[in-house]
């Protein structure tokens, strides 16, 4: 029994084994069954240990799913999770066998999501969901640890079955303001698929990151406010270096010295935010811009805002006026509507 090559493959992969792993380190049988006696590991799922007998944590989980069917990675929120996307989800309220032996009562946790070859046939345990791919040796990185999807792939597929628009553009937006990864990226991934659920959903929303709006606030603001009545095309996530550092303003109309930030109230809280905030407007003043801050309120009431904004267009040079977007519009101002 060669103890030493087995504790190297547990700290490779924190501290969970396969029972072919194991065996690969000369371990047999008889072996692995005194080390469970001993306590000195514990069965996950069939075939697959981990070197106590606590609550495994969600990394001993994924490895555990993705070893319980080698080969095999990680995919959709796990695969993000394990990337280091904010939005990936937590645990949540899937439940394996082994969290409800260990621990009854508990919260139960979020299955580990796997994805294996489209040509096997497989019977996952619980806790654990499966995906069968094609082209699957090219659309993962089994030399990651633990091995998981290609980023793109597992976004788009994360994107692809969310509910509803605002939570896939929130997926897509945030690993994008990471810079994990970038529109034009997951645009070449997302053509080079077949068929994926809710194509059309994400193209346009695929274009509008591009175009930088970076959350579904501002992507509210963009279709909103700017094109549905006409108003000029902004520059987005625009680049400014101050005394302070660098930050980027969510929209410019550089041509009419007009800057609108658009502060979703869980991004620009609190007092430290709101000085920051306060700063930014008296250095914008102060370079000759103006600077108009739009909250979620205003931005539910778009024709309303609209004309606000186009006011102050108007004032720094624009010679448009903000258009209807139908007939219960409250611009209206006789302005050309965006195409």
């Amino acid at each position: 029994m060669d103890l030493a090559s087995a504790h190297d493959v547990l700290r490779s992969q924190d501290g969970v084994i396969s029972r072919t792993q194991a065996f690969d380190c000369g371990l047999d049988d008889s072996d692995l069954e005194r080390l469970l006696r001993r306590r000195e590991l514990a069965r996950i799922h069939p075939g697959v240990y981990v070197d106590h007998t606590g609550r495994p944590t969600w990394t001993q989980r994924a490895w555990a799913g993705v070893l319980f069917h080698w080969p095999a990675a990680l995919g959709g929120s796990s695969a993000l999770r394990a990337h280091g996307v904010r939005s990936a989800a937590g645990e949540g309220t899937g439940v394996s066998l082994l969290d409800r032996e260990m621990s009854p009562g508990r919260p139960a946790l979020e299955p580990v999501e796997v994805v294996v070859d489209a040509s096997r046939r497989v019977a996952p345990p619980e806790g654990v969901l499966v995906t069968r791919r094609t082209d699957f040796e090219r659309r993962v990185q089994l030399h990651l640890s633990p091995p998981r999807l290609r980023l793109d792939e597992a976004l788009l597929d994360v994107a692809s079955s969310c509910p509803d628009e605002a939570t896939a553009v929130a997926v897509l937006a945030d690993a994008c303001q990471q810079r994990v990864t970038t529109a034009a990226r997951l645009h070449d991934v997302l053509s080079s698929r077949g068929r994926l659920s809710r194509r059309q959903l994400l193209l346009p929303i695929l274009d509008d990151v591009a175009a930088g709006t970076m959350s579904v606030f501002e992507r509210r603001y963009l279709h909103g406010v700017e094109r549905s009545h006409g108003l000029p095309t902004a520059r987005r996530q625009v680049k400014v270096v101050t005394r302070r550092g660098v930050t980027y303003r969510d929209v410019e109309y550089s041509d009419f010295a007009v800057v609108v930030e658009l502060d979703g109230r869980f991004v620009h809280a609190g007092p430290g935010r709101e000085w920051a905030d306060l700063e930014r407007d008296v250095d914008a003043v102060a370079r000759g811009e103006s600077t108009l801050r739009l909250g979620w309120a205003h931005i539910l009431e778009p024709c309303r805002a609209s004309v606000l904004v186009g006011r102050l267009l108007r004032s720094r040079g624009w010679e448009g006026e903000p258009g209807s977007c139908g007939r219960d519009c409250r611009a209206g101002g006789g302005g050309r509507r965006a195409a």
